[in-house]
C-alpha cells in the first residue's frame, strides 16, 4: 500500500520547531521528521510517547546481577572452592564483599550490551540495511518534515509554505 506524503524542507531548527507545533495545532499528521542533529524538544512537539528504555535497562541490569550472583556462587563456592588469601569459601554470604566489583561489572555489561541490541531491534537497524533517508541534505544542514496527505494536497502545500518551508515535494511512499 502506498501513501502520499508532503516533504517540507527547512533550513533552520527553530523554524522547523515552530512548523511542527503549527502543523500539530492544525491537526495534520506528521509521519516523520529527519534532522542532521538531535533537536531538543522535538519529540514533545511531535507528540511522541515517552520512551520506556529506562525500564528495559533496569531489567537488563537485574538479569546481569542475577547471572553474576549465580555464576560466582557456582564457580567459587560449589564447583571449585579455594582458600584464597586465607578466606575459605564456605558460603556465598561470607565472601560477598569480594564479589561486589564482579556483580557491578556484570550488571553494567548486561545492561549496556542488551540495550544496544534492543535499540537496534526496536529501530529496525541491522547490518547491510539500506538507508531510508529521503533527502541527502538532511545529513548536513537541512531539516525535513513528512506530513500525510488526505485529499488536501493543495491546502497542505500552502499551509507548509506559510510555516517557512524552503522546498516542498509531494512523494508516494511505499
Amino acid at each position: 500500500m502506498s501513501t502520499k506524503v508532503i516533504q517540507a524542507l527547512y533550513n533552520d531548527d527553530d523554524i522547523l520547531m515552530d512548523a511542527v507545533k503549527e502543523t500539530r495545532k492544525a491537526h495534520h499528521h506528521i509521519e516523520e521528521v529527519y534532522t542532521p542533529f538531535p533537536v531538543h524538544g522535538l519529540d514533545k512537539a511531535m507528540g511522541l510517547a515517552p520512551t520506556r528504555i529506562a525500564i528495559a535497562s533496569f531489567l537488563y541490569g537485574c538479569v546481569g546481577l542475577s547471572v553474576a550472583t549465580w555464576m560466582m556462587n557456582y564457580i567459587m563456592i560449589q564447583d571449585w572452592p579455594q582458600d584464597i588469601g586465607g578466606k575459605p569459601s564456605f558460603s556465598y554470604i561470607e565472601n560477598m564483599p569480594a564479589f561486589v566489583p564482579i556483580m557491578f561489572e556484570l550488571t553494567v555489561f548486561f545492561a549496556a550490551h542488551l540495550m544496544v541490541i534492543t535499540f537496534y531491534m526496536r529501530s529496525k537497524l541491522w547490518p547491510f540495511k539500506s538507508a531510508e533517508n529521503p533527502d541527502v541534505r538532511t545529513t548536513d544542514d537541512h531539516f525535513l518534515m513528512e506530513v500525510a496527505v488526505h485529499n488536501n494536497e493543495e491546502e497542505l502545500t500552502d499551509f507548509l509554505k506559510k510555516t517557512g518551508a524552503v522546498e516542498i515535494k509531494v512523494v508516494e511512499k511505499h
